[in-house]
């Protein structure tokens, strides 16, 4: 047998299989090598001769396209030389990001086949795409809009990135963390970057022989880093990622052991389940994401981990929140992670046991996946899972869960499914569990049939469940009917339905189950038959009842139906055997030539039962229809001579016809016996006056031609021989969901055979060609049709082209050229699946049928201009002609995209290899034809397409909007079509917008064909020559004040300035690229088309090149200068000036400075009247002034030479946080550079981040001032451009008049900090030194004094944003000057300070920030030093204080762990004021707390902190607070929540030990030093909240002693505001992450409080211990730990207050609830035992009952609740044994009794719902207690 070398000649990497299996596949061979020589050899070429636009961009469209079509189909020399090519061109310096995305598509298709290239094979360098990607996300001038970024551009480049770093080299990895590691510093924002990089680029799939090379540099680093947060900084979603990724591509090869607690702990946090009662908002956790981590995960399981154990005990904990009583934020996260656990565990099994083996690592024999590992995994899934599927979310994700399960284990996952079905399928009431359970079945359909000895009985339940579906096709119910037609069209596409009843009769190899089957299929034959019953019942209730408004098409539920009816009813009959087949045929033939119902609705759905019995067996249909159908329509119209002239037509006639015409759609060599009868009913309907009759009729034409010339398949059964072979050596029940062989599809295939085609040709010359001569012959209107008539005709034109386009070839003609590039631009197009062509007397039928066409229009334009509907039938003649050859694209993406769908919902993800069921892989096949179909389009472009293209012009001019609108639409798929075709009618649109004298409807036509539709528009195009042409003359097109055509202008103007990309002016390629398109040149195995370039025309091509950039230059500076002129003109309306200024703003560029006038336009512009266009010249202004920034030098700078250190021996591990090395650049009070020579040698280091992890392997800091540019340039030295700004800001006037009109109000109490204003300042005085300050300064000191009432904000707001301009832009001033600056400033500021106001607070905290933000602290020492100042100084109140506090923290927290020193200062200051007087103060303190210990953080045990320490600072506060613990504000009672006010606990004395009351003496002192320690505590707590949401950890070992003291205050009743703050503060400590060595001392602290004097304390820990456990659940999952809860539990459920027995059960219950205890024996007889507890006598007192029995027998019954509570929504086997043992309970006394009532009623509410199967668990006796003590007694009884 040939192999595909010898058939191509050369090895193919990977070709599509799907076209070995057309019936053409020897022609696509020879084809396919055509192609590539063609693609090789153009592409080469293009990259040579320098054409990187255009010709190697076409030709990479090319190379896309042969991949869709024919795969890989090339060698794997050629593979690597493509991805080399595609590499460097994609990374050319400067490249348009438009072109980078074509190119970085392509390079992932190459690249995404992993298996074809190893790492030895392809080696690619990382740091090129590092830099592509720096200048793209992280861009400088894109803030600016100096550059202009596709949408998804970001989105492209990581994903090329993914494809690419399994290729990076090894030396990749230490590189990569040499470039990022600097920037890791937690407290900025360089953090996420160098994470993100970090996680985007690390090679992850290296060889476990290279891993000192690969993640073992990293790995405990990082791990390091992501322990030591515990509250989920949104840069942990990378660390979680790369460790996904890392354990994905390392199974079996990490050892995650230590931190496998951690993993799932964090998880289980990230969901924000609320637990308790009382919740504090916490910030969304997305750093999970579920996919990764459930990946990360799953590839833990296997091998003698505890892993799995751990993910058992997560669903336990998560299963309550599945119930579909339980509706959250949590719910979609749930659902998606219900999906990603099995589909990740397949994906894995799949890897281990069927992938075919690839250079990637294999996973290690060890720790594959034991049968055991899935059982265990099915079961812990199972449960959640059917939980879950009456979700209100719907049940998709579950079915999805369940189809995974059941491949696995159907045993386990099919039947507990079943039981669920049935009850539903039996009750008509419940629509939504019955659509659930249909979903989730008909995921289960393939292994529930297919499982063979795991679940042989499987496929017993067929028949049942099809009989019982039947009920759910329901005309009334619209859901559930689709539901109904999708679980029976996927049951029987998967089943032959054959009657096997005669085997058991015949065979002896049946086993007991295959008898069972066997007697069952007796049913088929009915079942189809009742199928078919339904289904006409559908169709009868689907009638439209004939209202006036009857509609034309069907509504969307209607088609939806029309489809599930029609592919479902094929699906029956397809499989049907031919005894009941004949029968299903008989009962159709007797529905439909019985009954009559109207056309619109009930006839299409009946006519498509018509097609789906005729493409299954035409033969037997046609022979039983046509003739019935044919003979009624000849009949009818013989007896009705005027039937041609009828309006409106029988319904009966109309009927028969639209039967007639989807019944031709099927076996075109079975029509050819009808063939007169179908031609005599053609000649009599064509000709119809009737609009419905003759629509109907062509429809007729273009079926049935599509059944004579198409190339199909004809059948889809689900296997390929027949079923009707005898049972004995056949049996079909052994072939139920059988998968098809994608190796033996033997697929039967209508090809046109040449009758087929001569009938064909008949049809077109007998109906076709008459009109084409008539229209031909019309010269006037004593020729011409009528309207109507002329229609009809066209029509039939239409109809006859759709029919038989694909045997319809282009016509032939010479290539018009549209554009000029080094390369021929044409396509390949696929003829292979041709089978002959169909002429017109020997013409070419599209070239006969476009001239016809134009000559008509030269008639319609003279003499009927307003026959729109003719225009547009017209144009869809045109359409067809250019662009279709078979099928549509939007219907070829439809499908496609349903058969993906279908194959998702199908598909053996476990065994993988293509094993689906045959209809699916015969569809595929199909597809492909279709596919080839679609790319047989011949593109190039005649002096005919141009005739046609005027014409479509003329068109999009009419006077009508209907033909306006169509003919647009039908030019922009040409366009889309024709590349570059758009360039023939440029001209002619350019010209209607220009001339003020055009008429309107042209005017408004060219715009509209300007705007285009989607994205695309002519006005975006990314050429200079054509932008050049139309903005211009878009700008001055002013000659309507219509308000559409304003619209439509404003439209084209939004369009550009969203879709407008940055167009490129200098692109040259770099002589790399032009090696590699060499090097693909002198490939062989096809030898390429074309020869490579000689060294004259590599020569022409540069100096080509250079030409193009130069005449992009000057188109640029033309198009932008002409703009700017036509705003100077004074000649524009206000609205086209402020188009004008918009559109010259989008093209300031970041690598071509604007020139001198447009600048000058700008600058003008600020002060202009106009709000919008002020702001508007303020960013172009913005622009500018960036452009013209210079450049300023950078010398190297050693940190370790400079701070007198050595530095670390290579390749040791570095220690974060503060060092020797790194102290030099922090802020030392001692020595500020305050001199002019302390300065210029202090070497300022800007960015905060540098030093913090490590130190770059290059430190650059700016050079000293001598070596920088001169900030101050005289006007001579200055350019043009410069000049124009220079002497606008020299004039007083103009700074007098912009800062009027910048400290106007915008929107009242709605305006901001405005950082572009800043930014302008910034530019300036950056740019032109301190120049302007003069003009400046009298204006900000008015402004920063303004203290009026109305507009004070927005005057201080505005020298807010000139101020931080000038002090940011001074950053290269000299010193003098600075300090010139900051002796003028300080005081303002000082002053300003104390005139904060309410309306400016906010403001003021962002100018600070950014004065602040990335500047070196020693820079700012004037202002730090001012700010330091005794912010408390009590002017201005308490408000004045907070805001002088706010100022303070907005100006330090920007300089993160570089000033440790005023850290320190601002702490020690701040102490004797902790526990101010005023709430405000004491607010912002607690906000300042959090910030300044907010550095006390450790990544690694050894790093240093030389900021202020939580652990010192609490030491000194805890004894203040102390005395607060042991308030006593009550006086327990007996044993009720009775609260006695303290002065009179002190004269009540009972026989309980009364415990020390309060002094109470008027003892000022004592009283005093108490109000002191409680605002003391408030502040406290204020700190923990602001920690909660911003420290890095929140609950540390250090802040556990302040445990007893909130929980006591947590109660205090005096005081709202300490209780509101400590119980806040509370959750947020239970809602915190305990690292593993605290949770002792955590629980210590539990204990202590547990005995407290408070029952408030002891009843609040209990709130703690429920939101602590939950948070970190795997965590404490120690037996010691687990002890020391239930210890604590089991001691307070006996507490003496009844408060707090009741919440110690409700946290028990919570704790078992959650899986967190486990329900042991002996503890439910502990709480038997205490719930026996007699109850005695007292003696000597009125008490009826002891005390303690009365506390022991309510503990033992809570208890016992606790346990029933545990379990809301199953009834475990001991639950009746407790609800008997509580009944008796009733009686007691109270509190017994109500809590005994309170169980019983929750019990009842909770297993209300499904009460019929809980009940069953129960004895009958049992029952009948439970029922009385339910029943509440009857009032009358």
């Amino acid at each position: 047998m040939s192999t595909r070398k010898d058939v191509l000649g050369f090895e193919p990497q990977k070709e599509s299989i799907y076209n070995q299996l057309l019936p053409y596949s020897e022609k696509i061979d020879a084809e396919t090598t055509e192609f590539l020589a063609q693609i090789k050899g153009n592409l080469g070429r293009a990259v040579q001769l320098r054409d990187v636009k255009y010709g190697a961009s076409h030709w990479i469209g090319q190379l896309s396209r042969y991949i869709r079509l024919f795969g890989y189909n090339f060698t794997k020399s050629d593979h690597i030389c493509l991805v080399h090519l595609v590499f460097d061109l994609m990374t050319i310096p400067n490249l348009e990001l438009s072109l980078v995305q074509k190119y970085a598509g392509l390079l992932t298709t190459l690249l995404k086949k992993k298996e074809l290239l190893t790492r030895e094979d392809l080696v690619l360098p990382w740091r090129p795409l590092y830099d592509l990607v720096e200048s793209v996300m992280y861009s400088q001038y894109e803030h600016h809009g100096l550059q202009l970024f596709p949408s998804n551009i970001e989105n492209v480049l990581k994903s090329v990135v993914r494809y690419c770093r399994v290729y990076f080299s090894l030396e990749s990895t230490a590189e990569m963390l040499e470039e990022w590691r600097p920037l890791i510093c937690p407290f900025d924002v360089t953090v996420i970057k160098a994470l993100n990089y970090l996680e985007l680029f690390l090679p992850t799939s290296l060889p476990p022989e290279h891993y000192d090379k690969g993640y073992k540099l990293w790995f405990d680093e990082l791990v390091q880093l992501w322990l030591s947060f515990h509250n989920g900084p949104s840069w942990e979603y990378s660390l979680v990622s790369l460790f996904s990724r890392l354990t994905q591509d390392n199974i079996g090869y990490i050892d995650w052991t230590p931190n496998i607690d951690q993993i799932f702990t964090r998880f289980l946090r990230s969901f924000n389940l609320p637990v308790g009662s009382q919740q504090v908002p916490n910030k969304a956790n997305n750093c999970y994401d579920i996919n990764q981590t459930v990946q990360w995960i799953v590839s833990l399981l296997g091998g003698k981990n505890s892993v799995q154990q751990h993910v058992t005990k997560l669903f336990k904990a998560l299963q309550s929140f599945y119930y579909p009583s339980n509706v959250g934020r949590w719910n979609v996260k749930l659902s998606g992670l219900l999906m990603a656990f099995p589909k990740h565990f397949i994906r894995r099994l799949h890897r281990e046991r069927y992938q075919k083996p690839s250079w990637e690592t294999p996973i290690p024999e060890a720790v594959h996946l034991t049968e055991d590992d899935i059982t265990e995994f099915v079961t812990c899934m199972k449960n959640v899972t059917f939980v879950a599927m009456f979700g209100k979310h719907g049940s998709q994700d579950a079915a999805v869960a369940l189809r995974h399960l059941a491949t696995m284990r159907p045993e386990m996952t099919v039947p507990p499914l079943l039981e669920t079905m049935y009850p539903a399928l039996e009750t008509l009431i419940e629509p939504h569990r019955l659509i659930a359970c249909m979903n989730c079945i008909v995921a289960v359909a393939r292994p529930m049939l297919r499982a063979g000895k795991w679940y042989p009985q499987g496929p017993t339940h067929l028949l049942p469940l099809l009989n019982l579906s039947l009920p759910g096709i329901d005309p009334n119910d619209f859901k559930k009917c689709l539901v109904t037609f999708q679980m029976i069209s996927t049951f029987v596409s998967l089943v032959p339905i054959v009657d096997c009843s005669a085997a058991i009769h015949v065979r002896t190899d049946l086993t007991e189950e295959e008898r069972e089957v066997c007697m069952a299929t007796a049913q088929f034959e009915d079942w189809v038959l009742q199928y078919l019953d339904r289904v006409f019942t559908l169709v009868e209730n689907s009638a439209q009842e004939s209202t006036c408004g009857a509609q034309d098409r069907l509504n969307p539920e209607q088609s939806m139906l029309e489809v599930g009816m029609a592919s479902t009813t094929t699906s029956v009959l397809q499989q049907c055997s031919g005894p009941i087949f004949d029968s299903a045929v008989r009962r159709l033939h007797r529905f439909l030539t019985g009954n009559v119902y109207e056309t619109k609705v009930s006839g299409r759905f009946a006519a498509n039962l018509c097609r789906s019995a005729a493409k299954v067996h035409p033969a037997k249909t046609l022979k039983l229809f046509l003739p019935h159908f044919c003979s009624r329509i000849v009949t009818y119209c013989k007896e009705h001579g005027d039937v041609q002239k009828e309006e409106h037509l029988d319904d009966s006639f109309l009927w028969n016809l639209q039967m007639l015409t989807q019944l031709v759609r099927c076996n075109g060599k079975e029509l050819l016996q009808y063939k007169d009868s179908l031609e005599e009913v053609l000649s009599l309907t064509l000709t119809l006056q009737c609009v419905q009759g003759y629509e109907m009729a062509g429809m007729l034409l273009r079926y049935l031609l599509r059944a004579l010339v198409l190339t199909y398949p004809q059948e889809y059964r689900s296997t390929s021989h027949s079923f009707d072979r005898p049972l004995e050596e056949y049996l079909p029940i052994r072939d139920w969901a059988v998968p098809g062989d994608i190796h033996n599809l033997d697929i039967e295939w209508h090809i046109p055979n040449q009758a087929e085609m001569d009938f064909a040709g008949e049809i077109l010359s007998k109906f076709l060609a008459p009109e084409l001569k008539l229209i031909k012959n019309i010269k006037d209107d004593t020729q011409a049709p009528t309207r109507e008539d002329l229609l009809r005709r066209l029509n039939m034109i239409l109809e006859s082209i759709l029919g038989s386009a694909s045997l319809l070839p282009m016509w032939e003609g010479k290539a018009v050229p549209v554009m000029d590039t080094d390369v021929p631009m044409n396509r390949f197009k696929c003829s292979s699946h041709v089978v002959g062509e169909l002429k017109l007397d020997g013409e070419n039928v599209r070239s006969c049928v476009a001239d016809t066409m134009r000559h008509l229009l030269s008639y319609m334009h003279a003499s009927c201009e307003d026959d729109t509907k003719g225009f547009v039938k017209v144009m869809r003649i045109f359409e067809t002609v250019l662009f279709f050859y078979g099928t549509q694209k939007n219907d070829f993406d439809g499908r496609w995209k349903s058969f993906h769908i279908v194959k998702a919902a199908l598909e053996d993800k476990l065994r993988g290899k293509k094993r689906h069921i045959r209809a699916l892989l015969v569809d595929r096949v199909q597809l492909q034809h279709e596919l080839l179909m679609l790319n047989s389009k011949e593109k190039v472009f005649t002096s005919r397409h141009q005739d046609i293209w005027n014409d479509l012009m003329q068109l999009c001019l009419s006077r009508y909007s209907e033909v306006r609108k169509k003919a647009q639409n039908c030019l922009l798929a040409a366009f889309t079509n024709f590349p570059y075709t758009y360039r023939t009618v440029i001209k002619e649109i350019v010209h209607n917008i220009r001339e003020p004298d055009v008429p309107e409807h042209k005017f408004k036509g060219s715009l509209y064909t300007i705007l285009g539709n989607g994205k695309k528009s002519l006005a975006t195009k990314r050429n200079w020559e054509i932008l050049s042409q139309i903005w211009p003359a878009l700008v001055q097109a002013q000659h309507s004040e219509k308000p559409s055509i304003l619209k439509a202008i404003d439209d084209i103007v939004t369009k550009v300035v969203k879709c407008l990309e940055t167009i490129a002016i200098n692109v040259e390629t770099p002589l790399k690229c032009i090696d590699r398109g060499r090097d693909l040149l002198q490939t062989s195995l096809p030898t390429p088309a074309c020869d490579p370039a000689t060294e004259a025309e590599l020569q022409k091509s540069a100096q080509k090149e250079a030409d193009r950039n130069q005449a992009n230059d000057r188109d640029y500076v033309k198009l932008i200068t002409t703009l700017a002129a036509q705003v100077e003109s004074g000649k524009l309306t206000w609205k086209f000036s402020q188009i004008s200024m918009e559109l010259m703003a989008i093209l300031l560029r970041h690598d071509r400075e604007a020139p001198p006038e447009v600048v000058a336009c700008f600058v003008k512009h600020l002060c202009h009247d106009a709000l919008y266009i002020r702001k508007l010249a303020m960013s172009a202004v913005s622009a500018v002034l960036k452009q013209q920034k210079r450049k300023h030098p950078k010398v190297p700078v050693d940190p370790y030479k400079r701070s007198g250190c050595t530095p670390p021996p290579q390749g040791s591990s570095c220690v974060p946080g503060d060092r020797p090395d790194n102290m030099w650049h922090q802020y030392n009070l001692t020595d500020l550079p305050v001199t002019r020579e302390k300065w210029d040698k202090a070497e300022f280091v800007d960015k905060t981040h540098w030093g913090y992890y490590s130190w770059p392997k290059e430190m650059l800091v700016y050079a000293p001032y001598d070596k920088q540019p001169k900030p101050e340039l005289s006007r001579s030295e200055m350019n043009e451009a410069a000049q124009c700004i220079y002497d606008s800001f020299s004039s007083k006037e103009f700074v007098e008049k912009l800062i009027s009109f910048l400290s106007l109000e915008e929107l009242k109490g709605r305006d901001k900090f405005r950082t572009k204003y800043l930014v302008l300042f910034k530019g300036l005085f950056r740019n032109y030194g301190d120049t302007f300050l003069p003009n400046f300064q009298p204006h900000i000191e008015r402004l920063m004094g303004d203290l009026s009432h109305d507009k004070h904000d927005s005057s201080q707001r505005c020298a807010m944003e000139i101020l931080a301009g000038i002090i940011r832009g001074s950053k290269h001033w000299a010193f003098e000057k600075v300090e010139r600056l900051w002796t003028w400033a300080c005081p303002l500021l000082a002053t300003s300070l104390s005139n904060i106001t309410i309306e400016t607070v906010d403001d003021w905290g962002s100018f600070y920030t950014s004065l602040s933000e990335s500047r070196d602290p020693r820079k700012l020492h004037w202002l730090l030093t001012m700010l330091m100042e005794n912010p408390l100084r009590g002017e201005g109140g308490a408000f004045g204080d907070a805001s002088r506090l706010y100022a303070v923290q907005n100006a330090l927290i920007d300089q993160e762990w570089r000033v440790p020193q005023l850290l320190h200062q601002l702490l020690e200051y701040l102490k004797p004021h902790l526990a101010h007087p005023y709430k405000n103060v004491r607010d912002r303190i607690g906000s300042v707390l959090s910030n300044v210990f907010l550095y006390d953080y450790k990544i690694c045990p050894q790093s240093g902190v030389r900021s202020p320490h939580r652990h010192t600072f609490l030491e000194e506060i805890l004894p203040q607070l102390q005395q607060l613990k042991d308030i006593m504000t009550e006086q327990p009672g007996n044993n009720g929540p009775k609260v006695e006010s303290t002065a009179s606990a002190v004269v009540a004395s009972s026989s309980i030990t009364k415990p020390e009351p309060m002094e109470l003496e008027d003892n000022g002192t004592e009283d005093d030093d108490r109000k002191k320690a409680i605002r003391l505590c408030k502040t406290v707590m204020k700190w923990l909240q602001n920690n909660h949401t911003r420290a890095f950890y929140s609950s540390h070992a250090d802040v556990f002693p302040l445990l007893p003291i909130i929980c006591t205050l947590e109660s205090e009743s005096t005081d709202d505001d300490l209780k509101t703050d400590c119980a806040t503060a509370l959750m947020c400590l239970a809602q915190s992450l305990i690292q593993p060595d605290h949770i002792q001392v955590a629980l210590t602290t539990v204990r202590e409080v547990a005995g407290l004097q408070s029952w408030h304390a002891r009843a609040a820990i209990l709130r703690y211990i429920q939101a602590v456990v939950f948070g970190n659940m795997f965590l404490m999952d120690r037996p010691e730990h687990k002890q020391c809860i239930h210890d604590i539990l089991l001691h307070l459920i006996c507490d003496e207050q009844l408060e707090v027995r009741e919440m110690a059960s409700v946290t028990l219950s919570g704790l078992l609830h959650c899986g967190y205890m486990e329900m042991e024996e002996d503890f439910i007889g502990h709480f038997e035992r205490l719930s026996r507890t007699k109850l005695k006598k007292r003696k000597k007192t009125s008490e009826s009952v002891s005390m303690e029995s009365l506390i022991q027998r309510h503990a033992g019954v809570l208890g016992l609740g606790a346990c029933v509570q545990a379990f809301p929504y199953q009834v475990p086997e001991f639950i009746p044994r407790v609800l008997m043992e509580l009944s008796p309970h009733v009686n007691d006394p109270q509190p017994i009794q109500m809590s005994v009532k309170k169980i019983l009623s929750n019990f009842r509410r909770t297993h209300h719902d499904n009460w019929h199967d809980h009940k069953l668990k129960f004895t009958d006796d049992q029952l009948v207690i439970l029922t009385d003590l339910l029943v509440s007694p009857n009032y009358y009884a």
